[in-house]
């Protein structure tokens, strides 16, 4: 009787280990790309871009810069920013869209 009471006591902290793990995952921002936002290149402030896996304030900036002079027609073109080159890419891809560009002051 002993055995089965460790043994039961045992399956409930794995239990509790996987579901809490799951949680924690999705707060930290670990979940996976389906159940995240994508981010709009075309419209994201530089901090909303910063916010992207592999994206730091600098690229996030060039990013803004890049898509005054030329905004994003598809998501590819996100290469032609300095310091995203394909591998950088291939990371934020399934983290971003191309929404129509933001009409600036006429």
């Amino acid at each position: 009787m002993r055995r089965i009471g460790r043994v039961v006591t045992v399956g409930l902290l794995c239990g509790l280990v996987l579901v809490g793990s799951g949680r924690g995952a999705v707060a930290a921002g670990v979940a996976p790309a389906e159940a995240m936002a994508r981010v709009d290149v075309n419209s994201a402030s530089a901090d909303e871009l910063a916010q992207i896996p592999g994206i730091g304030p600098a690229k996030a900036q060039a990013i803004v810069q890049h898509r005054t002079e030329r905004p994003f027609a598809r998501p590819e073109d996100l290469r032609e920013v300095k310091g995203i080159g394909d591998k950088l890419y291939e990371r934020v891809k399934d983290h971003i869209t191309v929404g129509k560009p933001a009409r600036g002051p006429r």
